[in-house]
């Protein structure tokens, strides 16, 4: 199997932004659980520039993350943003404490005006690139929180529009409002559950972002993980992340880290080719998820 390296192999995100493969999440850059300020601020700004040297040019953090304190991170790094940095971040969730039980739902309009305007000021734009509804609020009518992201979007105040943990169905919904150019469901080697909204949107050309890209579940065959990891002299999470990308070529994996070490191993797999025989046997770890 032919694999270019991640600096050849792009996607056009909405169609018109062009992002490298392997992206950076930017939640773990806070203090842990995505709750207040990171120990070493000097360590984390060093990170989020680092990451940009190495050829990330999409970003994705959220206002929940700190919160309000990962975009505050992103913007004290790294603005004036470089040509062609791409930076999502998300709405729709309220922070009243550590998450995941601290995170309230909330997906009126003047509560997503209110937030993506504060993501506006945090991020020190006058556009938000990528603006993602983190979650569908169950208590709010879809129609109206998707009414409201297509006038943000007319207004310009945002350039694409996406989602997060949505069915097809859901997709299609909002598709009757705005194009839909990105959606983040959790997705990794061994959690394979949202592999039919991965193909819709491989048939919609919109961008398929795995939150929790490399996962826990490595622990269901590691064998296998080893065994193939062995072959090309890499950890089984650099792998894990190979995987994706080689999996389908509308994948966007944004793995996360606090550590500049981690980073880097992180984007060694930009190097990684995996071969039809890899690939086979670790297709076959999906099965028994």
């Amino acid at each position: 199997m032919d694999n270019p390296s991640i600096a050849e192999t792009t996607f056009l995100l909405g169609g018109d932004l062009p992002i490298n493969r392997l992206g950076f999440g930017a939640m773990r850059i806070t203090a842990q659980p995505a709750w207040g300020q990171p120990t070493n601020r000097p360590a984390i700004l060093a990170l989020l520039r680092r990451a940009v040297e190495l050829g990330v040019n999409f970003i994705d953090t959220a206002d929940m993350y700190g919160p309000f304190i990962s975009e505050e991170l992103i913007a004290e790094a790294l603005h004036p943003y470089a040509p062609g940095l791409v930076i999502g971040t998300k709405g729709g969730a309220v922070s009243f404490g550590p998450p995941p039980d601290g995170v309230l739902l909330d997906g009126t309009p003047q509560h997503l005006h209110d937030a993506l305007a504060g993501s506006l000021r945090r991020l020190k734009r006058e556009r938000i690139d990528l603006y993602q509804l983190h979650r569908i609020d169950p208590r709010v009518p879809a129609e109206r929180t998707f009414a409201f992201l297509a006038e943000a979007q007319r207004q310009g105040l945002v350039r694409h529009l996406g989602l997060s943990e949505v069915s097809v169905e859901e997709i299609k919904l909002a598709q009757q409002f705005f194009p839909v150019a990105s959606v983040q469901n959790r997705y990794s080697l061994f959690d394979r559950a949202s592999e039919p909204v991965l193909e819709y949107c491989r048939e919609q050309g919109i961008a398929f972002i795995p939150w929790f890209p490399i996962g826990g579940g490595l622990v269901q065959d590691m064998s296998t993980v080893e065994q193939v990891a062995a072959r090309h002299q890499v950890a089984a999470r650099q792998l894990a992340l190979s995987w994706l990308l080689h999996h389908a070529p509308n994948i966007v994996p944004i793995p996360g880290t606090g550590s500049i070490a981690h980073l880097e191993e992180n984007m060694q797999v930009a190097s990684l080719r995996l071969t039809a025989q890899d690939m086979q046997e670790l297709d076959k770890l999906g099965q028994v998820s």
